[in-house]
Formats: structure tokens, sequence, C-alpha cells
């Protein structure tokens, strides 16, 4: 069966649903019982084996993790003797024995039960007596690998975390980016190593530090599965949001991923992946988001590490964190002389201009320009999240460039780009077709002046804060003591061409292709 009709099919559950769950609510109850259903398929042709393995070693009193997962053949197990067909036998106890189902599986696929609260969505579910229906009815979706592939599988899951995410509207901005921006994010960062990607045998890392459903991550492994079936992309992220951790990681556990390498907390102040260096990372972390919880850290590491930590370079202000998701990133980079890394992100406008010579901001962006990481921004158009309307970008970072493209920065204006929606999604009122996305990449890649792009160096974003003295008004007030004073302690201060207000003035000017006066972008 393929996975549009089984996603279609798991949908239709809904309908038991509806009436005693709010529609935004519904994901809470089918993603993580289609979750349950995929691992008991999974489990099935070992589930003998695992539960004599552990009636046999129960009381040797030895941890027998390792046993039971060698026997599971997989990275999980339950021990549980039910299934979900075996639970409808005994419809008066159908609560308690699902959860002493769900307690038995091994911690790893426990917790993402846990951090889905599903415990409280059996007893809701129980009261109003939906409970027998809804497991009656997983109970005959077959989800077996020889079936559905954990490829389509992961397929089917995204597509419903997609139509739960747009059902919640105006929260879904929290947790999920929409998928024609993950897209066309993930096109841009992979476009430039096809000829890498579709090796034989190749193997490759990616990256989320705010994997919020692991929308990313999927998009990921997608692009490089069509491009090479063969290739394998191993998928990493942290995510602090318990619910959003739950989905992204028990997405991957549906793909067969190492589900180990999806971490919960707070990126910023609890780096769990902190020795790691990764190939490809993918992030759109929270706009305009304060990170005063986690000040205390960050001064911390930045004070005492300084450039051997994640944020050398400079602090944003604290009412804006997205800069310090860029620069972890950029220290995960890997270094050149192992093929070094490629990095896409979403911002908003805030990091591109905020912040005066000398600022945090500013010494960030610096940084970033000097040491040649920055390769292009995407302005998009205005209204494409869905809890935002806001002018975003998509910048696209590498510490190992084309020759063609050292030293310059692509920028790209597709402002004026996107379909209006037919039924807007909360904010998210436009969006970028298949042929749109292609149109964007292929002008990344031809990495030229076009009627929407321009190319500068990276030294024409340079600037410096100047004091202006104002002497030669003094010859007006040759006899005016107390303005002659006045005047010697006046100073006026101008800034030049700060990268931000380059970078906008000239995305702003693309389009009308009136960027003749280039001193304006010149090193003072």
């Amino acid at each position: 069966m393929e996975h549009q009709s089984i996603s279609a099919l798991i949908w239709s559950t809904a309908d038991l649903l509806r009436g005693d769950y709010k529609q935004s609510d519904y994901g809470k109850v089918i993603l993580p019982i289609t979750l349950l259903r995929r691992l008991e398929c999974v489990l099935e042709p070992t589930r003998d084996d695992v539960l004599a393995e552990s009636e046999a070693r129960k009381d040797l009193g030895i941890p027998m993790e390792q046993f039971l997962v060698r026997k599971s053949g997989h990275s999980f197990y339950n021990t549980s003797k039910y299934t979900l067909t075996k639970l409808m036998a005994d419809a008066n106890n159908i609560r308690e024995n699902l959860e002493s189902y769900i307690n038995n599986f091994s911690p790893n696929a426990r917790e993402i039960f846990e951090k889905y609260k599903f415990t409280e969505q059996i007893d809701a579910l129980n009261e109003a007596n939906l409970l027998y229906l809804i497991v009656e009815k997983f109970a005959t979706v077959d989800l077996h690998p020889d079936v559905i592939s954990n490829h389509d599988m992961g397929l089917v899951f995204e597509e419903l975390i997609r139509k739960f995410a747009e059902a919640s509207n105006e929260t879904a901005g929290e947790h999920f980016t929409p998928r024609d921006i993950v897209r066309l994010t993930t096109s841009l960062l992979f476009s430039t190593d096809d000829d890498v990607l579709t090796k034989s045998g190749v193997v490759r890392s990616l990256y989320d530090p705010t994997a919020g459903t692991g929308g990313f991550l999927t998009s990921g492994s997608e692009y490089v599965y069509e491009l090479n079936s063969d290739a394998t992309l191993v998928t990493f992220g942290q995510e602090l949001n318990a619910e959003s951790y739950a989905i992204c990681k028990a997405d991957m556990l549906i793909k067969g991923q190492p589900v180990e390498n999806i971490k919960y907390g707070n990126t910023l102040s609890n780096d769990q992946l902190e020795d790691n260096k990764f190939d490809y990372m993918l992030s759109n972390p929270p706009f305009g988001v304060e990170w005063k919880k986690v000040q205390s850290q960050v001064n911390t590491e930045h004070t005492e590490q300084g450039f051997n930590g994640r944020f050398g370079a400079g602090l944003p202000r604290v009412s804006d964190g997205s800069l310090l998701f860029l620069m972890h990133l950029v220290s995960k980079m890997r270094p050149i002389n192992e093929g070094g890394s490629r990095i896409g992100i979403i911002l908003n406008g805030s990091p591109l201009f905020t912040g005066g010579a000398g600022s945090g901001e500013s010494e960030i962006r610096r940084y970033i320009l000097e040491n040649d990481y920055l390769e292009s921004i995407v302005a998009m158009p205005n209204d494409m999240f869905f809890n935002t309307g806001i002018a975003t970008y998509i910048w696209i970072l590498s510490n190992n460039k084309p020759d063609h493209r050292r030293d310059q920065v692509q920028l790209i204006n597709a402002s004026s780009m996107g379909n209006s929606m037919r039924k807007s999604l909360g904010s998210k009122r436009k969006y970028l077709d298949e042929a749109e996305i292609n149109d964007i990449v292929r002008i990344y890649g031809e990495n030229d002046t076009s009627s929407i792009s321009k190319v500068f160096n990276t030294t024409e974003f340079g600037y410096r804060r100047i004091t202006v003295e104002r002497p030669l008004q003094l010859s007006y007030y040759p006899h005016d003591a107390d303005k002659l004073e006045s005047l010697q302690n006046d100073k006026a201060f101008i800034k030049l061409a700060d990268l931000g207000s380059s970078i906008l003035t000239a995305l702003e000017n693309i389009s009308q292709d009136k960027i003749s006066n280039r001193t304006e972008f010149k090193q003072a």
C-alpha cells in the first residue's frame, strides 16, 4: 500500500475524535498511537524471542538491555505480553493494560510516550468511551516493514505531523517550519554537493539544534534518498519543547535512525552534542526570542572560553538570541581538511542590522565575513510562516567555499515571489511552488548577477564608526565665546554602511536594478 493511502487511513481516525477533541489536539492521540502500532509491527518477528530472553534472565539481577536489544534486532524492544489486538480481549481493563504495554518498552522508546504525556490521553479517551474504538482501529492498520518501508513510513508520519501542525495554525510556527521553506533551504544547502552525495556508500551527517518536530532532518533525509538511495545521512538534533522532541524522536525511530542522536534540552545552555562536528546543518531558530533564562551560562562560556567556546566573537542583545544559534552552528563546522561543513539557517531581519559598530551583533557579523563563511542571503516573501508575517532571510554559510565564491557574498531578492494561498494558515498567506524553488536554487547555483541576484566582495560590507568634528564652523562665531566652547564639545556620529543596512538596501534595490553608487558599500 502506498504511503499516501496509509496516511489517509490513519487520518480518518480523526472522525472518532471529532466532538470530544479539538482539531488542533488530534495529533496528541493519533501520532503516539501510530508510533505504537509501527513499533509493534517492527518488533513482531522477534517478539517471542525477546519475551523468552526476558523470562530466562529476569532473576539473574543483571542489566538485560544489551541482551534484549540483541534479540529484538533493533535499538528498542518490548517485554509485554500484550499487542493492540490482545488488548481488545479484555475491554474492561483496556486502559490499565495499555499503560502496562507502553511501560514495558525499552527506555529509549518509552521516553517518547512520556514526553507525549500519552498516559493523560489514554485516561481522557477512556473517560470518553473512545479508547477501545481507537485501539480497534489501529490494530487493523498494517504498518509492518514488509508492507511499508522505513522511508515510506517516515513520509506517512511527516504528512501527519504537517496536517496537525497546520490545523493548530497560530501555534504551529513554534514547532513546525512550513514545508516549502524547508524544501528550499534544504535544496540550497545540498545542491552544490550533488556530485559527492551520488557516490556509492557515501555517509554524511545532518544536525538541527532547534529540531522541532524534525522537519529539516526529514527533508534532508528525503533529499539525499531521492538523489542516492544507497547514501546514508545520519541525523542529529536537540529540541527544548517536550512534545516536539517526542514527535521528532518518534519520527527518527520510525525511520530506523539512531534515536540516541536526538537530545532533549536547551541547546544554548546545555549542548548535549558538545564534541560533535557535522557535515551539514539546518536550523530555523525562534525569531526575536530573548535568552535571559540562559544568560548566566552563555555569559560564562563567552568570558571563560572565548573562541575556544561557541560565543567568542560576541554576544547579541538579550532580547534576541538568533545570532547565538548561528554562532553555535559555526562552532560545529568540521575542519576544512575533513571536508568542511555547510549551514542553512532561517533568520528575520534583526540579525542583519541591529547593533552599531563594536556591538555584539556587529562583531558577530564581522567574524562571519572576515572568516569568509557567508555564501549567500536569500530574501524571502513576507507571510510565509504560520505565526509571523515579517520579512525572513535564508543564510547559507560554508567554511569550504568553492574557488569562484571565495571572498564574495551573493544576495538574492526572492521577496516578490510566492503564490497566494487559497486559505490562510495562521499568518501564512503565501507559498513557494516547486518551480519557484527550483528557480531560486538555480540562481544560487549560477552565482551571477541578474535582475534579482547581485554578488559583492565581503569587504564591501565593512564599516567603521567615526567621530566627525566641525571646526570649520568656528569661523562663523569669532566673538561668541559660549558658542565657541559649545561647538568645540559638539560631536556628530556617523555610521557608515553597516552589513545589515547594506544588505537590506541592496536587496531592496536589486529588483529595481538601481545599485550604481558602490561607495555606499565600501570600507571607510
